[in-house]
C-alpha cells in the first residue's frame, strides 16, 4: 500500500518496505504524477502519458482522419537500431513510421543514461537517510519521492499537455506501488518491450485476432489494437480488470482510427473453462469464446513471470488454448531476469527466471498428435520507441504452435 501524508504534504508519498515499485516510477521518482483517485481497496490512482509520435505515411495507412496528424517532435526519439528475428512474426525489415515515446507525466521524461559529474565520473544519487535517525551524522541527505498533483491540479500539469492532438497520446491509469498480489495494476519495463515488438511486426499482425494473458494496465493490448482487429484483453480481479477497462476507455479512439477493437475479460489461469455467467462482471459470451477459437493466432504476455505456480498456470493456459484454437498460433513472452540474493543460496540468483526457461523447456519436449511447440529467443535488435532502458536482462521469448502433420 501506499501511506498518503496529510493534505499540506500531499507531494510527499513514503513508500513502504512490505511495497512493490516499478523501474518505470524508480526511474523518474520527483517527477510529477496525477493523482486522480482512489481505487476500491484505497490505493491511489495516478494517470500517465505515452506520448506517440506519428509520421504523415503510418496515419494515413491507419486510416486517421483530420488535419492534425502532423505532430511535432518536441524531443528527439531514442535512435532507431535495425535487425529482427527470425521466425513467423521476424523479419529484417524495418518499421519505422509509427514511434512511441513514453512519458510517465505530462512534463516529461529524461532521455536515458547514467548521469556524470564535472570530472566525467558517474554521480552515484545515494539513497536517503532515515529521517528517524536520532543521531546524524551529517545534515540529511534530501528526500527522494514523488510529487502527487491533485485532480483539480491537472491544468497546471503544462501546456504541452493541452496542445497534444488526441491521437498523439496514450493515458494510462495505474498504481505505483503495490502489494505483490497487486503488481499487475502497475505499469513494468517488459510491456514497453513487448509494445515496441508490436509495433516493429505491426505490418505481419494487422487484422489478426491477438489475445494478451496478464495484460495488468492494458497498455500492450492498446498498442495492438492499433494493428490487429481484436483484441482480447485478460487478467483476473475484478478492480484490476475494471482499471484495465477505463483504460481502454480512456484511448479508445486510437483503436478506432485503426479500426481494431479491445474487449476486457476474465481468463484464470487456474480453471480449464472461461466465465460465460452474465452475472459476473468481464464474463465471456458465446459468441466471444467462439470467435477467440476460431480466430487468435497470436497471445502475448508482459511480466507475468514472478511466481512459479503463477508461470506453471501461464504455461498450462498457454498449452490448452493453442489446442483449442482452429488456427496455429505463436506466443511472444517478455520477461526481465531479476537477480536477487537469497539465504537459501547465500548468492544471487534468478529463481523465477531459471523457472521460466525450465517451463520452457519442458513445453519444447512436449508433443502429441495435434501440436509440438517450437521455443525461439528473439533478439532485442528492434527499433526502440518508447523511453526506457532496455537492459541485457530484459527479453523476447516466442513459442509457435505448430500443427502435426
Amino acid at each position: 500500500m501506499v501511506q498518503l501524508a496529510s493534505a499540506p504534504a500531499m507531494d510527499e508519498v513514503t513508500f513502504r518496505s512490505d511495497t512493490v515499485l516499478s523501474d518505470i516510477h524508480l526511474y523518474t521518482p520527483n517527477h510529477r504524477h496525477l493523482m486522480v483517485r482512489l481505487n476500491s481497496v484505497g490505493q491511489p490512482v495516478f494517470l500517465s502519458q505515452f506520448k506517440l509520435l506519428w509520421s504523415q505515411d503510418s496515419w494515413t495507412d491507419s486510416g486517421a482522419e483530420g488535419g492534425d496528424h502532423q505532430v511535432a517532435h518536441t524531443e528527439e526519439p531514442p535512435p532507431a537500431r535495425t535487425g529482427g528475428a527470425g521466425s513467423p512474426l521476424g523479419g529484417s525489415h524495418r518499421n519505422e513510421g509509427l514511434s512511441l515515446q513514453a512519458r510517465p507525466d505530462a512534463t516529461g521524461q529524461e532521455e536515458a543514461g547514467a548521469r556524470l559529474d564535472e570530472d566525467g565520473d558517474l554521480d552515484v544519487v545515494r539513497r536517503p537517510r532515515a529521517t528517524s535517525d536520532p543521531d546524524p551524522a551529517g545534515p540529511l541527505r534530501d528526500k527522494v519521492h514523488p510529487m502527487i498533483l491533485a485532480q483539480e491540479e491537472e491544468d497546471d500539469m503544462g501546456e504541452e499537455a493541452r496542445g497534444n492532438s488526441p491521437h498523439s497520446v496514450i493515458k494510462i491509469e495505474h498504481t505505483m506501488a503495490t502489494p505483490l498480489e497487486d503488481v499487475g495494476k502497475q505499469v513494468w519495463r517488459g510491456a514497453l518491450l513487448l509494445a515496441d515488438y508490436i509495433l516493429f511486426q505491426r505490418d505481419l499482425l494487422r487484422g489478426r485476432t491477438m489475445l494478451e494473458l496478464g495484460a495488468g494496465t492494458g497498455l500492450a493490448s492498446i498498442v495492438a489494437a492499433t494493428v490487429a482487429r481484436t483484441v482480447y484483453c485478460t487478467d483476473v480481479g475484478a478492480d484490476l480488470l475494471a482499471m484495465c477497462q477505463r483504460n481502454i476507455a480512456l484511448n479508445s479512439h486510437l483503436a478506432a482510427a485503426a479500426g481494431g477493437i479491445v474487449k476486457v475479460r476474465e481468463l484464470d489461469w487456474l480453471k480449464d473453462d472461461l466465465c460465460t455467467d452474465p452475472e459476473v462482471p468481464f464474463s465471456w459470451s458465446e459468441e466471444e469464446i467462439s470467435d477467440l477459437y476460431n480466430h487468435t493466432t497470436v497471445l502475448f504476455a508482459a511480466e507475468v513471470f514472478y511466481d512459479d505456480d503463477l508461470t506453471d498456470a501461464v504455461f498450462r493456459t498457454l498449452s490448452r488454448l493453442a489446442h483449442r484454437f482452429k488456427n496455429a498460433c505463436t506466443a511472444i513472452l517478455s520477461v526481465e531476469k531479476r537477480l536477487n540474493f537469497t539465504l537459501r543460496h547465500l548468492d544471487v540468483t534468478c529463481e523465477a527466471y531459471d523457472h521460466f526457461r525450465s517451463c520452457l523447456q519442458v513445453l519444447e519436449k512436449l508433443a502429441d498428435d495435434k501440436l509440438r511447440f517450437v521455443v525461439e529467443p528473439v533478439e532485442a535488435s528492434f527499433p526502440q520507441h518508447l523511453v526506457y532502458e532496455r537492459i541485457r536482462q530484459l527479453e523476447l521469448w516466442k513459442v509457435i504452435a505448430e500443427p502435426i502433420t
